[in-house]
């Protein structure tokens, strides 16, 4: 049943993620475009040159915030990095551990793969 679960919150991540795919992109292009926007105002000496990146990047910076819902998409990716992450765990139960503790061939085993290292 657990297995069930995980592969059903795994499959709404990535539909999630499928559809938030290309505002995603989008948001990471208009920060990218902020940080070329910046690196070029910082450069330029004259007061017309930096108002006009400064409007340009006003223009960029609405784009990119139009864009912030793409963090769901980012949401997403996390969730399946942990979905994907509690299906490799193995199941350890307690109960059936401490009944093979008690078995002397368990043992035997545990102490030769030390012995092995």
């Amino acid at each position: 049943m657990k297995k069930f679960l995980l592969f059903l919150a795994g499959l709404v991540a990535f539909m999630v993620l499928l559809a938030n795919i290309g505002p995603m992109v989008f948001f990471a292009l208009g920060i990218w475009l902020l940080y070329v926007i910046f690196k070029q105002f910082m450069k330029t000496d004259s007061v017309a040159g930096k108002v006009g990146w400064v409007i340009v990047g006003l223009i960029v910076l609405s784009m990119t915030i139009s864009n912030m819902f793409a963090l769901i998409g980012v949401a997403a990716i996390a969730a399946l990095y942990m979905v994907y992450k509690s299906w490799k765990k193995e199941d350890d139960d307690p109960v059936v551990h401490h009944i093979k503790e008690d078995d002397p061939f368990t043992n035997f085993e545990r102490e030769w793969a030390e012995l092995n290292k």
